[in-house]
């Protein structure tokens, strides 16, 4: 997979900035769930344990909020334009509808619980900083401690060292499910679409 090392100065809060690119339109499905598996067991169409696997999504460009039945959500319609996912890690939550198009692109993002510990935020860093198809953003109100969400494709994680991220991330990242490969995941040079993090040790 491609990989970019890249390092921001420092973070700066700014309004997203419209990146003008088109998608294709929806493909008329509905957001079906199929049951995750069970844990200690890995299913068809998963590719680690405890994976929840989402079919049916729909791919239309919306303005506006979208009532997304997960959390984060899997896919479905979403905004025109994207989270830069080119490897940046937010220290802001990001909208819904502007990450499930990066998703689209092909990113996984991975959300942690504001509260997480700081060895575990830095652990998560690790894994996302400078890696094309990769954003990650606290996210309030989530259940688990780390999710990882890749289009249709979800995990709950206890802890940044769980060996099942590092296969869903590979698996996930640019990977199969992505509805539009070769898509861009990138953004300003500069950082300031979304509020990047600044990741210092």
């Amino acid at each position: 997979m491609p990989r970019r090392r890249a390092s921001v100065a420092l973070a700066v809060c700014v309004p997203l900035v419209l990146l003008g690119t088109a998608c294709s339109g929806g493909d008329g499905g509905s957001s079906t769930p199929t049951a995750g598996s069970p844990s200690g067991s890995t299913s068809a169409g998963t590719v680690v344990s405890g994976e929840r696997v989402y079919t049916g999504l729909t791919r239309n460009h919306v303005d506006g909020e979208v009532a997304y039945p997960q959390s984060p959500p899997v896919g479905g319609d979403h905004s025109p334009v994207w989270v830069p996912c080119d490897g940046r890690v937010y220290s802001e939550p990001v909208p819904n509808v502007n990450a499930v198009h990066s998703m689209e692109h092909g990113a996984v993002w991975i959300t942690w619980q504001p509260s997480l510990a700081t060895a575990e935020i830095e652990t998560l860093h690790a894994e996302i900083e400078g890696i094309d198809y990769r954003v990650g953003s606290p996210y309030p109100g989530l259940t688990a401690p780390i999710t990882l969400t890749a289009w249709g494709h979800q995990m709950d994680a206890t802890s940044a060292t769980d060996p099942r991220i590092a296969t869903f991330l590979a698996a996930y990242t640019d990977g199969p499910q992505t509805p539009e490969p070769g898509a861009t995941c990138a953004g300003p040079a500069d950082g300031t679409s979304m509020t990047p993090d600044v990741h210092t040790s």
